[in-house]
């Protein structure tokens, strides 16, 4: 873990307990417990837009060419985002894991990174879609005092999102890979970077390449904004099981505006601490009292764990299963 991340860590950790001890330990835990089993409910729901996901991803594979299935995309993206959850690798620790388990499970390493770069930048555009459907709906009830201030800064941050998503995809139709390469080759120039930056600009060119299939993004798209969309569904479970029911509307104005917080507090390993602050923020907006805000937080960080953990209990065997594998294959010599 970098200091920087940290840091980071640190201010979000205590972000978190202060906002639990502000709110009472007790409160926010009697209003979780009364989920009983709907956690499991509420996380095993999770397995759907992670399926959705996946489907952004497998719909970009070459046909007859990748040896990967849907199947396989379902696990990376499952191992992907339990990184992106529990681990602090920022959000590039998630793609680069997905990448390596579709090159272990049998595509091109080229070709396993486009499609991850070209369905992650799609996925965020669909995200940032999403956040201004729950803007609009957010205007409807901010129009004085805190409420208004935190609607212009909610936009300010989604605006700040959507440019950095447009400057990644320009970056990624100008050669990312094989400039930031190059880049790097000058700054650590005492070795023969000529094989990494070939790979690089064949990255590239498959990214072009994917990019050019409008018909395959464009589907790679309405999944990723679908499985926004169907994420809604848990936030209106979770509020039922915690006893405090709302309407679907309302359930996604809390998913669509509480996913553009996270969102902007992606540096943030987890959003630890913001993603609750988002919550309480948005809770009057509903009618929620504060502790269930705080507990549907928390029902959202169980299922990470409950999903997450094993997710990095697969990703240790498995990537024990592929060191024995390549040790198999080198000679031994006389």
């Amino acid at each position: 873990m970098t200091r920087a991340a940290m840091i980071l860590l640190t201010i979000g950790t205590a972000l978190f307990v202060a906002l639990l001890a502000w709110q009472g330990f007790g409160s926010v835990a009697s209003t979780l417990l009364a989920a009983g089993w709907g956690l499991a409910l509420v996380a095993a729901f999770h397995v759907l837009p992670l399926v959705l996901d996946a489907g952004a991803i497998s719909v970009l594979f070459k046909p007859r060419q990748d040896l990967v299935t849907h199947r396989d995309a379902v696990f990376a993206r499952w191992i992907g985002e339990s990184v992106n959850s529990l681990l602090p690798a920022g959000q590039i620790g998630g793609p680069v894991v997905m990448v390596r388990q579709l090159s272990q499970r049998g595509m091109r390493m080229r070709d396993a990174a486009a499609a991850v770069t070209v369905s992650t930048t799609l996925q965020a555009l669909a995200q940032i879609v999403f956040a201004v459907v729950g803007l609009l709906m957010f205007s409807a009830y901010a129009t004085h005092g805190p409420l208004r201030e935190l609607r212009t800064a909610t936009f300010i941050g989604t605006g700040v999102l959507g440019g950095m998503v447009v400057m990644f995809y320009f970056a990624q139709r100008r050669g990312l890979f094989g400039r930031l390469l190059r880049t790097v080759s000058k700054v650590f120039g005492k070795r023969d970077w000529s094989a990494l930056t070939d790979s690089a600009d064949s990255i590239d060119a498959a990214v072009h390449s994917l990019y050019q299939e409008r018909g395959r993004a464009a589907a790679s798209f309405v999944l990723s904004f679908v499985g926004w969309l169907v994420g809604t569904v848990e936030v209106w479970l979770a509020l039922r099981f915690l006893g405090h029911p709302v309407d679907w509307v309302d359930a996604m104005l809390l998913e669509s505006i509480g996913q553009a917080i996270r969102g902007a507090a992606f540096a943030i390993p987890g959003s630890l601490g913001v993603q609750e602050g988002g919550y309480l923020l948005l809770a009057p907006l509903v009618g929620l009292p504060p502790d269930a805000a705080l507990a549907l937080s928390l029902t959202k960080r169980a299922r990470e764990l409950l999903l997450g953990l094993p997710g990095l209990l697969y990703l240790h065997f498995s990537e024990r299963k592929w060191q024995r594998r390549r040790a198999t294959r080198v000679p031994v010599a006389d």
